[in-house]
């Protein structure tokens, strides 16, 4: 029904909803260990209005009853508030029945970003941002050229829950390879811990286009945490978690173990799982079981 320009990503939990390409690409797009947007046609730009017009008339001409509406691409929170605002008046208006919309957010895509900004947007619809903070880490952040800090990640975070808006948090596992792990999963709890996220989901880093960009950052051979290792890293994030009524999942295609849960009250459960999975009494996924 609609023009994309491919690839395009989207969150797990947004399968049903129209995605509406109002960006191509990524700002930033600097990150080691992704290869999301590195095509050529996936230079960064922001969509004409009036193409975004366009394909919200398109989808409320085709008669599906969408109720949901994700922000594409992987930086929709990086154009300025009142095209987000004219975005999200334009969905209200010729697909009165959606009930939320949703984007990625980087966290420099709120420096410039009001409070009460976010307010407003989130009386338009703006439910949820999915952040990708990858690690509380700064040491690794650095190494993999984020372009964020610890403080950074917070503030923007802390923005999101004044504003009202639901915020999904992305950890990469792994990402501070071997010899990072443990100051990795720790700091990543403790930025937890202050931000208090509504959702919080673990991803294993994977690099399906090789360790080229990742050997450079780390100065040498990238080298990513065996299944112990990573079973490892997530039990030393648990036991540093202290969340109060964070939806926890780290069901995605790339983990080994599947794990869901409310933090806290999930957390002795889920901590003994992944006991029960190092002592080799769980089955792990299998490699091909991992594939995306």
């Amino acid at each position: 029904m609609l023009d994309y320009i491919e690839p395009v990503f989207r969150p797990p939990s947004e399968w049903q909803s129209l995605i509406l390409q109002v960006t191509n690409g990524c700002s930033w797009n600097q990150c080691s260990f992704c290869d999301m947007y590195t095509q050529p046609q996936k230079q960064f730009r922001a969509q004409k209005l009036d193409k975004i017009e366009q394909d919200i008339l398109a989808a409320a001409a085709s008669g599906y009853p969408f109720k949901r509406v994700f922000l594409a691409d992987g930086d929709a929170m990086s154009l300025p508030f009142n095209r987000l605002k004219a975005i999200c008046e334009l969905i209200n208006t010729h697909l009165p029945q959606v009930t939320r919309i949703s984007s990625y957010c980087l966290p420099r895509n709120l420096t410039n970003k009001t409070v009460a900004q976010l307010a407003e947007l989130r009386q338009l619809g703006l439910a949820i941002v999915y952040v990708g903070c990858e690690s509380g880490d700064d040491e690794v952040l650095q190494t993999i050229q984020k372009g964020e800090t610890f403080s950074s990640s917070l503030a923007a975070l802390q923005k999101i829950s004044q504003a009202g808006i639901k915020s999904s948090v992305m950890i990469l596992m792994g990402l501070g390879g071997v010899n990072l792990s443990e100051q990795h999963a720790i700091a990543s709890a403790k930025l937890m811990n202050a931000a208090q996220p509504d959702y919080l989901s673990t991803l294993v880093v994977t690099l399906p286009l090789g360790t080229q960009r990742m050997d450079r950052a780390f100065g040498g051979q990238f080298v990513l945490p065996d299944k112990r290792g990573l079973l490892t890293e997530m039990h030393t994030l648990l036991s540093h978690l202290s969340l109060n009524s964070t939806i926890f999942r780290s069901d995605h295609a790339s983990n080994y173990l599947v794990l869901k849960g409310v933090l806290g009250k999930d957390k002795p459960a889920l901590m003994a799982q992944i006991e029960h999975a190092l002592q080799g009494m769980v089955p792990l996924r299998q490699e091909w079981q991992r594939g995306l």
